[in-house]
C-alpha cells in the first residue's frame, strides 16, 4: 500500500508523466478493450447463483403469463349479468369441477384459477348477498388476469446484457425458468505489499489489507467473479510468477504495484512477459496511478490486466475507471453506462484541477450532491459515507455534474 502513489514520484519503471490518459478517455478505452476481447463463454447458473451476472441469451417466456385465467381479486367469478346463484367456493392451488352458466357465481380467492364460463370477477367489496342470491355491478372481463394477457408463450422477455437483478429472477422463475445462461468474467486479484496484514492491529510499521475486502464486491458490480484473491510479496519475481500463472482467469487485478516507487514492478513484469498496455496512467484524483494492459500482442490481447493504486481510495476510483468498465463489456452488458448519471446540482466549495478530473465524494438528496469531505487518496471514509464521486473536469465551471455511483 504505497502511500506515495499520487505524488507521481519517479521509480525505475520508466513511465513518462505525460502519458496519463484523461478519465473519461481511459474508461472508453476499457470498454473498448473488453468489447474487442470478450464477451467471455456463457455459462448455465441455477437462478439462486445468477444473481448479477449478465443474461447470455433473450429471455424467453417458456409458458405463457399469466399460465391460465386467474382470479385478481378475492371476491366472486360470474357469468353473465346478475343476480347469480351461488355454486361454491374455489380455492388457489385446489382443483374444482364447478362450471359456471348465465346468472351463477362461485366465491373465489385471489389466484384462483376461474372457472369455465367466467365473465368477471366481483370483488367483496362491491358485491352483497342477499336472498340467498348475489347483486352487484360488473364489467366484463374485469379483475381477471386472462392467460397470456401479459406474456404469450415464446415471446422475448428482456434481451441478452441485461443485468440479472432480483426482479430478474423472480421474472424467470414465473416463466417456469430454473437457470439462466449467463456471462460473468472470472478474475483473479493479486494484493501486494510486504508491509500488509490481514488480520488485528497492525503493528507499527505494518497496514491493514483495505483494498482486498473491497474487491468482491467491485468485481460483482462490474458482473464479474472474483475467483481468487492472493496477497504477493514486494518482488519482481514474484510479479512476473503471478501474471503468468493466472491461467483461467478473464482479467487480472494488480493492488498496490501501479505507481512508479522502487517496490512497484507492474510494468517491469508486464514488459518481461511481452505484454502491451493500453492506459498508462490516468489525469484524475484520486486514483492517478492506475493502469490497463493485457498479455500478448495489440492485435491479440489475451488475458487482461488492471493495475491498481496501493492507496485505498485511489484504488476505488481505478477499479470503477477501469475495472468495472472492462467486466461490463466482457459480459457483452449494453454500451450505456448506468454507473453514470446526468447531471446533478453540486453545492458546496467543488474547484477543478488544473489538469486532472477530480473524483468528489457526494451524499444526494432531492437532486443536489453536497460533498461530505474524508475523500483523500489513503481514506475511504468518505467513500463510506457517499452515494455518488461527482465528476469534476478540469474544464468546470459548475454547477451541475455528472455522478459515478458507488456500488451498494
Amino acid at each position: 500500500m504505497r502511500v506515495h502513489g499520487e505524488t507521481g514520484r519517479r521509480g525505475g519503471t520508466g513511465r513518462a508523466a505525460d502519458a496519463a490518459m484523461p478519465w473519461a478517455a481511459a474508461r472508453r478505452a476499457a470498454r473498448e478493450l473488453g468489447a474487442r476481447s470478450g464477451p467471455v463463454p456463457a455459462v448455465r447458473e441455477p437462478l439462486a447463483a445468477a444473481l448479477d451476472a449478465a443474461l447470455a441469451d433473450d429471455l424467453i417466456a417458456r409458458i405463457p403469463l399469466p399460465p391460465f385465467d386467474a382470479s385478481a381479486m378475492d371476491g366472486y367469478a360470474v357469468c353473465g349479468p346478475g343476480p347469480w346463484a351461488l355454486r361454491g367456493q374455489i380455492l388457489a392451488g385446489r382443483p374444482s369441477d364447478i362450471d359456471l352458466r348465465p346468472g351463477e357465481a362461485a366465491e373465489i380467492a385471489t389466484g384462483a384459477r376461474v372457472p369455465t364460463g367466467t365473465t368477471a370477477v366481483l370483488p367483496y367489496e362491491r358485491s352483497e348477498v342477499r336472498d340467498a342470491s348475489l347483486h352487484g355491478a360488473i364489467e366484463s372481463g374485469r379483475h381477471v388476469r386472462w392467460r397470456g394477457e401479459e406474456l404469450a408463450e415464446g415471446s422475448v422477455v428482456l434481451p441478452a446484457g441485461q443485468t440479472v437483478t432480483p426482479a430478474v429472477l423472480g421474472l424467470a422463475a414465473s416463466l417456469a425458468h430454473d437457470d439462466l445462461a449467463v456471462r460473468r468474467p472470472r478474475v483473479a486479484a493479486f494484493v501486494s505489499g510486504d508491509e500488509l496484514v490481514d488480520d488485528g492491529v497492525p503493528a507499527v510499521g505494518a497496514v491493514r489489507d483495505a483494498i482486498g475486502p473491497m474487491l468482491e464486491g467491485l468485481v460483482r458490480w462490474g458482473g464479474g467473479t472474483l475467483a481468487s484473491r492472493e496477497r504477493i510479496g514486494d518482488g519482481f519475481a514474484a510479479m512476473v510468477s503471478a501474471l503468468g500463472g493466472a491461467a483461467g482467469a478473464s482479467v487480472v487485478v494488480v493492488c498496490g504495484a501501479s505507481s512508479a516507487g522502487p517496490a512497484d514492478h507492474l510494468r517491469g513484469a508486464l514488459a518481461e512477459l511481452g505484454a502491451s498496455v493500453v492506459v498508462d496512467g490516468v489525469r484524475c484524483r484520486p486514483g492517478h496511478p492506475q493502469l490497463l494492459g493485457h498479455l500478448g500482442p495489440p492485435s491479440a490481447p489475451g488475458t487482461l490486466v488492471v493495475g491498481l493504486p496501493g492507496n485505498p481510495n485511489a484504488a476505488l476510483v481505478a477499479a470503477l475507471t477501469l475495472l468495472v468498465p472492462l467486466l461490463r463489456a466482457l459480459a457483452g452488458r449494453p454500451p450505456a453506462d448506468p454507473g453514470l448519471a446526468a447531471g446533478c446540482l453540486v453545492e458546496g466549495d467543488v474547484r477543478p484541477h488544473e489538469r486532472d478530473t477530480r473524483l468528489v465524494a457526494v451524499r444526494v438528496e432531492q437532486g443536489r450532491a453536497r460533498p461530505v469531505g474524508h475523500d483523500g487518496p489513503a481514506v475511504l471514509r468518505g467513500a463510506a459515507l457517499a452515494d455518488a464521486f461527482a465528476v469534476i473536469p478540469p474544464d468546470w465551471r459548475g454547477p451541475d455534474a455528472r455522478l459515478m455511483w458507488l456500488p451498494r
